[in-house]
């Protein structure tokens, strides 16, 4: 009988190991996510006065949280009323992306003399 209540700890053991390491690998994927939710980078903060930065912080997450007001609600609202709508938006969105870095790598290769005489202008 003691041999069961060890076996079925070990088991329980195991499960909690298993879950730490999804946590784990959860935590490090959504902090991709986090961090992109603020939408600001070192270079949008470049160049501007230490007074400044954290107000520039603070407009966007207050825009971010306004956003996340309006988003959230309407995405509840609709998986609620039209959950078929869900794929094929989700599917509009990632062709969208995809119009985005296609458009964004014919722009860096075809318009590559723009660039470099921009660059030389600038100095």
């Amino acid at each position: 009988m003691a041999s069961g209540l060890l076996m079925l700890l070990d088991d329980i053991a195991t499960i909690l190991d298993d879950i730490a390491i999804l946590t784990k690998v959860a935590a490090k994927k959504t902090a991709g996510v986090l961090g992109d939710d603020l939408a600001l980078n070192a270079q949008q903060v470049t160049g501007v006065d230490a007074r400044r930065e954290l107000p520039v912080v603070w407009a966007v997450a207050k825009g971010s949280l306004l956003n996340k007001a309006i988003l959230v609600p309407c995405a509840l609202g609709l998986s609620a009323l039209l959950p078929w709508s869900i794929t094929p938006l989700l599917i509009i969105g990632g062709l969208y992306l995809c119009f985005e870095g296609c458009e964004k790598l014919a722009h860096r290769y075809l318009h590559r003399h723009e660039a470099e005489q921009h660059k030389k202008a600038l100095g």
